[in-house]
């Protein structure tokens, strides 16, 4: 669970969005969080404490004068040994008071009160008349410039019948941001372009040939590195995964088709992961109707060609350009440590990730081996998120040394 152990305080201001807020704190729960729920007096006119209490397993506090804390300091208790403050919804008259140091409730007072070491998160809902006018835009950039994280808001329809920017993000959008906020930003500032998935050679309208990548590892890549602060393009294989929040996806289905997508959009990245399980090769000769199976037993006459090798193919513009720093996988049946080594000199790149294929493809955990210049390091077995996690901790060291980035 992601927030095991996390102490985070979840306000409510008022709005709508307030029951996305219930779903938000059950999801927090579920994900191992300890949730103490503020309620402004605007937001029970939305849902109520008792929903918020079920929920959470807490009392919920309403106001800054609940005899129920000992030293009657509702504004300080709270958020001693919060790890983070999420107001969702906060509407545009709590970010006035975010913004200008307004104190007047208690969730107001609790904010301005917070441990310097407490980050402050907000997820703003609001018509999207409010969100655009000029006022509400001055007071979220003071916030920001303040410090204050802010999630959101989206664009669609609102309550009030309008469309447009103001709704709050949803639960799990929320929860992904917040997961994110407790990671090291140590890829803040970079373009990141990823690989993920099978490929799909057709060998007619409704037959292929593809292989047991799942895109698991290459999704997780993709969610780390945007956690560490990358902008992130995701160049994904036929896959039924949803993509990582905030993570820029583009479908394709044959190699042909991701290296078209991939050289189209590596101008300017920083770094290439190049973590998709390419087909090497592709059928020539694809039939435009369905091959049908014959009296005599035929065998479909199938011709091949090899495809293009798209982490070659970015390591040459690499030596050329000096970017982007590139990272391949190589999935192999055996002898990794022999193969992965010689791979990495084949390809010409500085990092390469190496497993062995039918241990991972499909599954939840692996355990990787990182080759480089100086020999090689395994990462024990893990969930592949937090595998993707060490990963970019180590690209981002290797980086950091890079001509590119000094």
């Amino acid at each position: 669970m992601e927030l095991t152990g996390k102490k985070i305080v979840l306000g409510l201001s008022g709005g709508v969005a307030c029951y996305k807020a219930a779903e938000l704190c059950r999801a927090l729960t579920k994900e191992g969080a300890s949730v103490q729920v503020v309620m402004t007096d605007a937001a029970t006119h939305f849902i109520t404490a008792v929903t918020m209490q079920a929920l959470s397993g807490k009392p919920v506090y309403t106001s800054q004068w609940d005899p129920r804390v000992d030293n009657n300091m509702a504004h300080i208790d709270a958020t001693r040994g919060a790890d983070a403050i999420l107001v969702a919804p906060c509407s545009a008259d709590f970010i006035y008071k975010l913004a200008h140091g307004v104190c007047d409730d208690l969730l107001s007072t609790m904010c301005l009160a917070r441990p310097g070491g407490v980050p402050l998160l907000v997820a703003p809902a609001m018509n999207v008349e409010m969100w655009q006018n000029p006022a509400t835009q001055r007071n979220v950039q003071q916030i920001r410039d303040d410090g204050i994280a802010v999630f959101g808001p989206a664009a669609g329809e609102q309550a009030c019948g309008e469309v447009g920017m103001g709704r709050m993000l949803e639960a799990d959008q929320l929860l992904a941001e917040l997961v994110a906020s407790f990671q090291p930003k140590v890829l803040a500032g970079k373009r990141i372009l990823v690989t993920a998935g099978p490929t799909f050679e057709a060998i007619d309208p409704v037959r292929g040939i593809t292989n047991l990548s799942s895109g698991k590892m290459g999704y997780a890549v993709a969610r780390a590195a945007r956690e560490a602060g990358a902008e992130v393009i995701l160049v994904s294989g036929p896959t039924a995964l949803p993509t990582p929040f905030g993570v820029q996806r583009l479908n394709v289905q044959s190699a042909q088709q991701m290296h078209d997508a991939v050289m189209a959009s590596v101008h300017g990245q920083h770094v290439f992961i190049s973590v998709a399980a390419v087909a090497d090769w592709r059928v020539v000769n694809p039939s435009t109707q369905k091959v049908k199976k014959t009296a005599d037993g035929a065998v479909p006459d199938l011709k091949f060609e090899q495809n293009p090798d798209i982490l070659a193919t970015v390591a040459a513009r690499t030596s050329l350009a000096g970017y982007p720093y590139c990272v391949g996988f190589a999935a192999e049946s055996e002898n990794l440590l022999e193969y992965g080594a010689a791979k990495r000199e084949k390809k010409g790149i500085p990092l390469l990730v190496g497993n062995i294929g039918h241990h991972t493809f499909g599954q939840d955990d692996n355990t990787i081996i990182l080759f480089d210049e100086n020999g090689h390091t395994i990462l024990p077995r893990a969930d592949k998120l937090t595998l993707a996690r060490q990963l970019i901790s180590e690209i981002s060291k290797r980086i950091d040394k890079h001509s590119l980035f000094q």
